[in-house]
């Protein structure tokens, strides 16, 4: 047996993963432990989690791998101060100490780190690194239906790369192509969620949701900023961006170019103009991504793609791929941000440089990306029982038939069941759940239990047999990274009138039978659910269907905005008590809001930062 430990950590959203015999065992990232978003810390609690889910020590595990190579970057950092000179001394005189005390010298630091979970763990022969980028691509094609694919990764920047294309076939991968730092398609859309006022790294899905409520009457001026050549790769024009020197995304000739200042959130709200750079620089993400498939297509002849990099979560542009045809399949690491880094590097390690051969799973090898944390139902009970609360139990019939009712009589209920997702979206194991039929629903969700911007949108699952009927779309979404619109079948077309409707007044419009997952051109962030994968919440929708002839719910992540999904049973319990979630199905067990004692009641409007 070998046993591989792959991590990520120090950028952001720190990860562990757990490979044995080349086998995806578990993985988790650090937020959900230590409830911090987007955690960059070492992974402390995420390496404790899958050496005890595997019931190994660290003194016992074969390899252990790191997802980029630290002095690599700091190559990038060093030369990036010199060609810029003297202008980024600020950030540079900033970052230095750190460097010097800490990543430098990873190797000795992660040692030192790792010693912490065994005191037999005595020597450092056994980490190696692996290069950002090639982490990502081996995230992607690795756990992949595919025998032969092109993989292609975007994201802000690892070392060097900010775009690369590789190639993969059995168990080999290649990087063809790069394009490296300052020209990055991830820094360009950073730079368009810090103007309109969310956190880098953190709200770019909320620009991404932002966008069809604008049209994108400044796709000109956004392409002042980059030279986009005919195959998709592009240059930014770095006169307008201070994120290579400064301490920001943007400067005052970007500021001048839109004609606004970057928006200040904690003042400033949300209008018609940032709603129109927000469909501009996502029409013209749209294009390089689609630019680039259809170039690599053409010269490679491959039939396959794989997606993964921070760029591959922008389901919009995923969706609009799918639909120009380009490939005749696609595939995307549900975990495609840097968390997945962790689970890429050990594939990576295991098939690249030990040369294992490689079976392919016609479905993948990720398990429905359910690899995190998992509760015996007398665990659930135990936690439960100490926060003080008032459950019942019940037998499996029931308790999916318990929940089929209340989702049907528009109540939210907090689901949690089974492992914990790896990466950004819930899945159906830590979700919030609710009837999509229901046109006051997004709203509600929004305003009363996730504490946010009334404009975000919530996905579908819908059962795997009845998609083609509901969306306009024939292919598996398991990882709900793909947007499709919903069916003309289904749709309500809108009167005159309504169409003159500007930004969130279009959020009054009922479009289509299911108006809480139906955004507001129609489209939806699509996930398919089939029983071999998560067989708790396939026949919870089955039972939905029977009760109402609708084989979709809406689907979001059971927190609250700003938190980590919840993790435990203890964390579930005080989000379902934070927000006015009616009821909360864990396990077996049902608690009902009305039933709790009020003195346990929490306040979570203002206890996570807005992203």
């Amino acid at each position: 047996m070998t046993s591989i430990l792959g991590i990520s950590a120090f950028y952001h959203d720190s990860a562990a993963c757990i490979l044995i015999d080349g086998k995806i065992i578990a993985a988790a990232q650090e937020e959900r432990f230590t409830r911090k978003k987007h955690d960059s810390s070492y992974p402390y609690n995420a390496i404790e989690f899958v050496l005890n889910y595997t019931d190994l020590k660290m003194s016992e595990i074969d390899q252990i791998v790191f997802f980029e190579k630290p002095f690599l970057k700091f190559e990038r950092l060093l030369e990036t101060y010199v060609a810029f000179a003297p202008k980024g001394f600020i950030s540079f005189s900033k970052a230095m100490p750190l460097w010097i005390k800490e990543k430098l010298f990873q190797k000795n630091y992660l040692f030192n780190k790792l010693k912490e979970h065994d005191a037999n763990y005595k020597s450092d022969k056994n980490i190696f690194f692996s290069e950002h980028h090639l982490s990502h691509a081996a995230s992607a094609f690795f756990p992949s239906p595919f025998e032969e694919a092109i993989v292609l990764t975007a994201d802000g920047v690892g070392e060097w790369a900010t775009t690369t294309v590789a190639l993969g076939k059995g168990n080999k991968l290649e990087i063809k192509k790069e394009i490296h730092f300052p020209h990055s398609l991830g820094l360009l859309y950073s730079a368009f969620t810090y103007y309109t006022g969310f956190k880098v790294n953190s709200g770019e899905y909320k620009l991404m949701g932002l966008a069809p409520y604008g049209k994108p009457v400044y796709e000109d001026k956004v392409k002042k900023l980059i030279d986009i050549k005919e195959d998709g790769t592009f240059r930014l024009d770095q006169k307008y961006f201070n994120y290579a020197t400064g301490l920001t995304m943007t400067n005052d000739k970007f500021n001048n170019l839109f004609g606004q200042k970057s928006r200040d959130s904690k003042s400033e709200k949300i209008t018609q103009f940032h709603m129109d750079i927000a469909a501009s620089i996502q029409t013209v993400t749209e294009e390089i991504m689609v630019n680039l498939a259809k170039s690599l297509r053409k010269e490679y002849g491959i039939k396959n793609l794989c997606l993964a990099g921070g760029v591959a979560l922008n389901c919009v542009a995923n969706g609009k791929i799918l639909r120009e045809k380009i490939f005749d399949n696609i595939w995307i690491q549900p975990a495609a941000g840097d968390a997945g880094g962790s689970l890429g590097a050990a594939l990576a390690l295991w098939y690249i440089e030990q040369g294992n051969i490689r079976s392919v799973n016609s479905n993948d090898e990720m398990k429905g990306s359910y690899l995190g944390a998992e509760f015996a139902q007398e665990e659930i009970e135990k936690e439960l029982k100490a926060v003080g609360a008032n459950f019942k139990t019940f037998n499996y019939e029931d308790l999916i038939n318990e929940t089929a009712n209340f989702l049907s009589n528009e109540k939210a209920v907090g689901w949690f069941q089974g492992r914990m997702e790896f990466g950004p979206r819930a899945l159906g194991g830590r979700s919030i759940l609710a009837d999509p039929r229901s046109d006051k629903m997004q709203k509600n969700l929004n305003l009363k239990v996730k504490y946010r911007e009334s404009f975000r949108p919530f996905a579908p699952s819908v059962l795997e047999e009845d998609l083609s009927e509901w969306f306009d779309m024939n292919v598996d979404s398991p990882y709900m990274l793909l947007v499709a619109n919903v069916s003309s079948s289904k749709k309500i077309e809108m009167n005159d009138e309504q169409k003159k409707f500007f930004g969130t007044d279009k959020l009054n419009v009922k479009r289509s039978e299911i108006p809480a997952v139906t955004h507001v051109d129609y489209s939806a962030r699509v996930q398919t659910v089939k029983k071999e994968t998560n067989s708790r919440y396939y026949d919870l929708i089955s039972k939905f269907k029977e009760k109402t002839g609708c084989p979709v719910v809406v689907n979001t992540s059971f927190n609250v905005r700003g938190e980590p999904i919840v993790n435990t049973p203890t964390d579930a319990f005080n989000c379902f008590m934070g927000t006015e979630l009616d009821y909360l199905v864990i396990g077996n067990c049902i608690l009902e809001k009305s039933q709790q004692n009020p003195n346990l009641k929490k306040d979570y409007t203002k206890k996570f930062e807005l992203d």
